[in-house]
């Protein structure tokens, strides 16, 4: 099979299409003929050594969520069959033709729903349901924040927080951008490149808090949130070292906490996809949360598809086709 393979770590560049043998499932593995994978932002940060702390180039394939069609099951494998079209979250090699999911992190393609639609599900999904339902615990009438509302996880976010009665507001780089975000459901966007979100914001004041930025955000959203207000981290795109009020912290009873998805167990990672399957799913189906596309890209364009990504210039998700 072909397989976009990291030679170093690096930029764009050394993503190398190559030939590499098919993976074989045994016991609780499908094997998936990829028709759609999705780009991350965490792919960009595996090529460049900076996720995690191995600052080591992978080794396998890059690609963390895929849709398509199981092609072979392993002897443990009770609920999907040849034939099923599924899109599963992966721990790696979804920039190929074939890739191995466990059965327990894939989930059936919604009716409707093209394979490249799919597979901007799973990773998006799976992030933004534990983050801001489970570890932020967001409520009916409560105020979210997601900063970068035009990436996979914002847009993502705003629906689903959205749909479960949540009031929701964003930022983003652009005025076209802020647009879609409140065409999407976001009461307010604000244009951090041409307004200080924290002044904007400061008298509707946040309940929770949705970050990929960090850095010099980590004090304004501290300031932004109300008592017993939630901050979560995804990603440090803005620099992993900041400063802030502690006295702020405790007066306000506020807490602070994070994650990375692509780490987590086996286990973890199944009791989660089946989470999203019984309270996301539904959303799909009557209307209320759909994929955004910005663009597609053939496996051998991965680099393109990185630059694009880098370029900030998207609205939604990136794919690319085998």
């Amino acid at each position: 099979m072909k397989a976009v393979i990291v030679s170093q770590t690096g930029g764009p560049e050394v993503l190398n299409l190559q030939e590499r043998p098919l993976p074989v499932p045994i016991l609780q593995d499908v094997l998936i003929r990829v028709y759609a994978a999705g780009v991350n932002r965490a792919d960009l940060l595996m090529r460049q050594g900076r996720y995690g702390v191995s600052g080591q180039a992978p080794v396998e394939p890059l690609g963390l969520e895929i849709a398509g069609v199981v092609e072979q099951i392993g002897s443990s494998v009770s609920r999907w069959k040849v034939g099923d079209r599924v899109c599963a979250l992966i721990r790696h090699g979804g920039y190929a033709e074939y890739a191995l999911a466990n059965a327990h992190h894939c989930l059936p393609i919604p009716e409707g729903l093209s394979f490249e639609e799919a597979a901007c599900l799973p990773e998006t999904s799976m992030t933004v349901w534990d983050n801001v339902f489970r570890r932020m615990r967001l409520q009916k009438g409560e105020n979210l924040l997601v900063h970068g509302g035009t990436s996979g996880i914002g847009v993502t976010a705003i629906q689903l927080a959205k749909a479960l009665g949540a009031q929701v507001f964003a930022t983003a780089g652009t005025d076209e951008k802020c647009r879609f975000c409140e065409e999407l459901g976001a009461i307010k966007c604000v244009n951090y490149k041409t307004q200080n979100f924290e002044d904007v914001l400061k008298p509707v004041g946040m309940d929770a808090i949705l970050d990929y930025i960090g850095g010099e955000y980590t004090s304004k959203n501290i300031r932004l949130l109300r008592t017993d207000g939630r901050l979560c981290f995804i990603a440090s795109l803005g620099g992993a070292q900041t400063q802030f009020n502690i006295l702020e912290v405790m007066s306000k009873r506020l807490t602070i906490t994070g994650s990375m998805l692509a780490p987590r167990d086996d286990e973890f990672k199944a009791a989660l996809a089946a989470e999203v399957e019984k309270r996301v799913w539904p959303l799909i189906a009557t209307g209320q949360y759909k994929p955004i596309i910005y663009k597609t890209f053939p496996l051998s364009e991965a680099a393109e598809a990185h630059r694009l990504m880098e370029s900030s210039e998207h609205i939604g998700k990136i794919v690319l086709v085998p």
